[in-house]
């Protein structure tokens, strides 16, 4: 089963990006963040036309989560455990082939000294009690998405440039930790030590064309999971289209 993230930084922009990549690269199942429109708007016929199935969280211009699936998909939650029913449309989760698949949009955080940087830490905590009230380290989990967070310097164009800044932070990096030691590794990082491979580029100073970008896009697996990943591999092909996205997928393929 290949499972796939992307943010796409809208899907009524990118929906031409996100149809040509799923034609050619096949995912049993793509998650998909900041989709940012919503439910009645996203472009439904068009991808079911692809084979898939749709399980969305929508927002108006902002936020906005989905799991398209070829295979069936089972007991979709909407939100983390505690939110209210008007909190943003950052996670959405369903079980498909026996997999608990979570697809998250972390917080940005903004900057450290922004009430939004103490919320994003809360949201994340938030995701970590959700695994634990709602799945079983020792079962078939994967956490999906744009985190916002560089876990270490390989994930970081210029570490001492961002270190002690919002995305490359001790105590995002806290955060994080936390959520993982619910039992989750990075697919990824099982598969590619290099440093230099990022998800994340700005649109801004030829970011891309420079290879000055961040990795902060992750497919997190639980240990039965991970023992079944066969690869992980993060698509650039998509950023360099025009309009592309920011953020390019992540695939892992598991047997």
């Amino acid at each position: 089963m290949k499972v796939a993230t992307w943010n796409v930084n809208s899907i009524r922009a990118r929906l031409d990006h996100a149809c040509d990549w799923l034609e050619r690269v096949q995912p049993d199942v793509l998650c998909m963040q900041e989709t940012k429109v919503t439910d009645d708007d996203f472009p439904t016929d068009e991808l079911m036309r692809l084979g898939y199935g749709i399980a969305m969280a929508g927002q108006l211009s902002y936020n906005g989560v989905a799991i398209l699936s070829r295979l069936p998909m089972k007991e979709i939650t909407i939100g983390l455990s505690g939110q209210a029913p008007d909190a943003d449309r950052r996670a959405i989760a369903a079980t498909i082939a026996g997999v608990r698949i979570f697809s998250v949009y972390v917080p940005n955080g903004k900057s450290t000294s922004s009430p939004s940087f103490p919320e994003k830490l809360a949201w994340l905590e938030r995701l970590r009690v959700t695994l634990d009230e709602t799945t079983n380290p020792n079962g078939d989990v994967l956490v999906c998405g744009d985190f916002n967070i560089a876990t270490d310097d390989r994930d970081v164009y210029a570490p001492e440039l961002f270190r002690g800044k919002v995305h490359f932070h001790p105590d995002e990096h806290r955060a994080l930790a936390r959520v993982r030691d619910f039992g989750l590794k990075d697919a990824f990082r099982e598969h590619c030590a290099e440093a230099g491979r990022y998800s994340w580029w700005d649109y801004r100073g030829g970011g891309f064309r420079k290879n000055e970008g961040l990795r902060i896009d992750y497919v997190f697996l639980s240990e039965s999971l991970a023992k079944r990943c066969s690869s992980a591999i993060m698509d650039v092909e998509p950023r360099r289209l025009d309009k592309p996205s920011d953020h390019i997928p992540v695939m892992v393929e598991l047997g």
